[in-house]
């Protein structure tokens, strides 16, 4: 497939690292390079968004270290959400000069990516207003927070493939209170990895924003 943006497959890796990666390519972004959308599985992390609550942490801090699980702050958009391995997580690196510099349309184009790739497994993702995202029913199947810097976004999207739940429930997320979660492999009853899915996270990408 000819991609109008370059793709690469960071493997797993820790979030800390990989965020400094990002930035260098948002600067060869804004030097004039090519769009890029990195792909990634990160360790076990909570992410902190720019509008996090306190609250929306369950346990006392120094308990989700005891668990194996890194707390970061980030300068995202949203609240807290949990990435682990099973997970996949695209950090598009895209120029929004190129897209009109419309924020809100951005956000709908990476929910339509999402729903389009949920398709190919017979799974309906759908979008749920105000929240920011992609659901099945009323469970969150897909995080998303942006940042933009000199109209580059960065940050991007969490879909659970077949990662473990259960550190949801030790957060309220998104600040989202009242619902639950879910992944692909649960919804589709069978094992959907992050490398089965990955191919055809691509090819929506390209289909949506190509």
């Amino acid at each position: 497939m000819n991609l109008p943006f370059d793709v690469l497959d960071l493997g797993r890796m820790a979030f800390g690292p990989c965020y400094e990666l990002q930035l260098r390519h948002v600067e060869e972004v804004l030097g004039g390079g090519r769009d890029r959308l990195l792909l990634v599985e990160h360790d076990p992390v909570l992410t902190l968004g720019a509008n996090f609550h306190e609250s929306n942490l369950l346990l006392p801090r120094g308990e989700y270290a005891a668990r194996g699980i890194e707390v970061v702050p980030t300068d995202r958009g949203g609240d807290v959400t949990y990435h682990g391995p099973g997970q996949m997580v695209a950090y598009p690196v895209f120029s929004l000069d190129r897209r009109g510099r419309d924020l809100h349309r951005w956000l709908r184009d990476l929910e339509e990516v999402v729903i389009q790739a949920l398709e190919g497994y017979g799974v309906a993702g759908r979008r749920f207003p105000p929240h920011t995202g992609v659901w099945v029913e009323d469970l969150k199947m897909c995080a998303i927070g942006i940042k933009v810097r000199r109209w580059v976004s960065f940050h991007g999207l969490a879909l659970n493939c077949d990662n473990e739940l259960s550190p949801f429930d030790l957060i309220v997320p998104c600040g989202i209170e009242g619902y639950g979660v879910t992944s692909l492999s649960l919804e589709t009853a069978r094992t959907v990895s992050v490398g089965e899915l990955k191919p055809r996270l691509i090819e929506a990408f390209a289909k949506v924003l190509g």
